[in-house]
């Protein structure tokens, strides 16, 4: 068991698989006692039950980050369980439909900024108070390359992830006087489950986007969980209201 995460209280969203399942574990594994978040409350309480099998801490909580009401009630089971929470990795999202934006069905459109724009902020708006009730805090928004760039026929998804570097920007300047780091985290192509299931649709899609990553692969979500932690942690102590990009060179072209 490492100590860069020793005792702090930890909400991972997005925790049932992919970059939010390494974080909870890795997280867990460096010491800290996590809140593992997803919509589905099964895949949840398996990441708990394996976190706990290997010795660390962690409960489950069934969240639908795009719901206020949910994401009130997962930082209060954080601080009901823990007596105060001093992190969130808020990694909840999802990729929706692959279609041009003229022709992006608007109830998809609606759901993929709820989810990836308004879910982070309905985490924030939450954490805050809780953080600041302890003392102060440190929040990592999942944001992604895409937030920067763009991509074709992902026209929800670029904007929402541009909106979350917006978000993040805008709490690390409200609340870093007050103790409270806020920083965002811009993946490349990960290995997740959700993304295997796009290049596995689409004849050369995995070829085209190896050659956008000058590394020469694609990302493991425990590259990101442990950029993470370490944001999270104290020794990114001056870390305020930037982004950090692990992308293996992706928004270097």
């Amino acid at each position: 068991m490492g100590e860069q995460l020793k005792n702090k209280v930890v909400i991972v969203t997005g925790a049932g698989s992919g970059i939010g399942l390494a974080a909870a574990q890795h997280f867990a594994a460096e010491g800290a006692k996590v809140v593992a978040a997803g919509r589905t409350l099964a895949s949840v309480e398996q990441v708990a039950h394996e976190v706990g099998a290997a010795g660390g801490t962690c409960i489950p909580c069934r969240v639908d980050v795009a719901t206020g009401a949910d994401c009130e009630a997962m930082v209060a089971l954080a601080v009901a369980e823990f007596g105060r929470l001093d992190g969130a990795f808020n990694n909840a999202g999802v990729d929706g439909p692959l279609v041009p934006a003229a022709d992006y069905p608007e109830d998809a459109f609606d759901a993929v900024i709820a989810a990836n724009l308004k879910g982070v902020w309905n985490c924030m708006r939450f954490q805050i108070p809780a953080m600041l009730a302890g003392g102060g805090g440190a929040i990592v928004n999942n944001a992604s390359s895409l937030a920067e760039l763009g991509q074709y026929n992902m026209v929800a998804y670029c904007g929402a992830k541009a909106g979350v570097l917006g978000l993040t920007r805008g709490a690390a300047l409200d609340y870093g006087a007050r103790g409270i780091r806020v920083n965002a985290l811009s993946p490349g192509v990960i290995e997740t489950p959700m993304m295997t299931s796009q290049m596995a649709a689409f004849d050369g899609l995995r070829e085209m986007l190896l050659a956008r990553h000058p590394i020469g692969r694609l990302g493991a979500p425990i590259e990101l969980a442990k950029a993470a932690a370490w944001m999270l942690s104290d020794e990114a102590s001056f870390m305020l209201g930037a982004n950090m990009s692990v992308d293996g060179g992706y928004s270097a072209i």
